[in-house]
């Protein structure tokens, strides 16, 4: 399919071929998922929001629910403000949720509609039942990408429903970032076991991997409670992970409460995961129990077995910066080099930050932000990689130029694992080893001669 890309690379700064990222009302549609008794609402046309929706639901193969202003060429040019009325009325009187979260589009930004008026004037005239709640986050798709859009909600979600009584409670705070349902799973896992109280918000978990019972559910009993996001403004402390995805909600949090925060990387590997564990043994005044530590040992002793198969592995990665940032991480302490990182979302500090990562390997590391897959894939055919790393729609670059590929990030609209089996902790780590383990046995044995195959690794 790709085959007619060459290796001479151009720079463009007006055009991008095959994008590394997405709009921002996907990724505010995600963090409204994970409120319980949420309902998403895209302030544009149908279109938007029909394939935000189809998106999310081709990654976490569950029915995703939204609703839409539905613009037409009226609202295009008067205002959107009839069509957001009446679909608030529809929405509570049909769907009854607890809160609406709206999101605008890149129509809505360019009209200029002033939701945060629309919603008190819905409010006061009875658009908006008493005891619900509506609120908004602008996400215009022209700026950024889906996980500035993601940003945006969290700090929408603090900003108008976090609150502050005084009385400073001990229980912390965790943004997890822009994870999988099952990584923020794990991730409450592990402040389980260290032994502290939490809120965490959003969370996905049982709402887009919800389990099989016959029944259709729209609004399932996972998700962030609001008396939970309001609760947020009492706790002693936030842990935020993904600096893009988090920090805007932690120091709005800060700002808005004065709930002190820390920030980390996503905890994929093992340096990111002994931060978050230590954060959460730290801010708990605990101990960290055997069976965590068992389960690092673990880890390590898996590292240790395959070493002699990832040692000096050059590696192409791509995909969401909080996600890049901590892979490579990750590959560096297994002995792998990182030899081009990319990601469509603009940041000059993520490109020093990823440098100074992959360093003690690679000091000659390519590394592109706001750049795209076609600009990767023409970087490869002249700099050929053993591992490509990255989203669904790696999967040609990898078979252009018969690479092994392991699927990470957002979007996989080709294989099930990512909904089940997380990629954050130490229990994620081994996952990642075996998968990359795997794809080199499976290029070796599809590729030797009958009589050099190998029986055991």
């Amino acid at each position: 399919m790709l085959e007619g890309t060459t290796s001479e690379i151009r720079e463009r700064k007006a055009l991008r071929v095959n994008p590394a990222k997405t709009c921002q009302p996907i990724g505010a549609m995600y963090a409204s998922l994970g409120i319980n008794k949420c309902m998403p609402h895209s302030h544009g046309s149908q279109g938007c929001c029909a394939y935000h929706r189809s998106h999310l639901t081709r990654h976490h193969k569950e029915p995703v629910v939204a609703t839409t202003s539905s613009f037409t060429e009226g609202a295009s040019v008067f205002g959107g403000m009839a069509n957001l009325k009446t679909a608030l009325k529809n929405i509570f009187s049909i769907y009854d949720p607890d809160i609406v979260s709206v999101h605008t589009t890149c129509l809505s930004e360019v009209i200029g509609d002033d939701i945060p008026t629309i919603v008190k004037k819905s409010q006061a005239d009875g658009t908006v039942p008493e005891g619900k709640i509506v609120i908004h986050a602008n996400t215009p798709s022209f700026v950024g990408s889906h996980i500035t859009g993601f940003a945006n909600q969290c700090e929408a979600f603090v900003k108008y429903l976090s609150e502050s009584t005084g009385e400073t409670k001990n229980v912390l705070n965790i943004f997890p970032g822009w994870v999988e349902p099952a990584d923020m799973r794990e991730l409450k896992k592990l402040a389980s076991q260290v032994g502290v109280e939490f809120i965490m918000a959003p969370d996905t978990s049982d709402v887009l991997d919800s389990s099989m019972d016959g029944k259709y559910n729209m609004y399932p009993d996972g998700g962030t409670k609001i008396s939970e996001l309001k609760a947020m403004g009492d706790s002693f402390l936030t842990v935020a992970m993904g600096p893009l995805a988090s920090k805007s909600a932690a120091d709005a949090l800060e700002k808005k409460c004065e709930v002190p925060s820390q920030m980390l990387e996503l905890p994929i590997g093992v340096s990111a995961t002994d931060a978050f564990v230590n954060a959460l043994r730290l801010a708990g005044d605990t101990s960290v129990p055997g069976e965590l530590e068992r389960e690092r040992g673990r880890l390590i002793d898996m590292i240790s077995d395959m070493s002699q198969y990832l040692h000096q592995k050059k590696v192409a990665v791509f995909g969401d910066p909080d996600h890049v940032t901590s892979m490579c991480t990750f590959l560096v302490e297994i002995g792998m080099e990182p030899a081009v990182v990319v990601t469509g979302t603009p940041g000059k500090k993520w490109e020093k930050k990823v440098r100074e990562i992959c360093a003690p390997v690679n000091e000659d590391v390519e590394i592109r932000a706001n750049s795209d897959i076609h600009f990767l894939h023409q970087w490869i055919k002249a700099n050929p990689v053993d591992l490509l790393m990255g989203n669904t729609y790696g999967k040609f670059v990898a078979k252009s130029e018969d690479v092994p590929f392991i699927r990470f990030g957002f979007p996989i609209l080709d294989r099930v694992g990512h909904r089940a089996f997380p990629l954050v902790g130490y229990t994620g780590a081994m996952r990642l080893v075996e998968k990359i383990t795997d794809a080199f046995f499976d290029k070796a044995d599809r590729e030797n001669a009958d009589q050099d195959i190998e029986l055991v690794q």
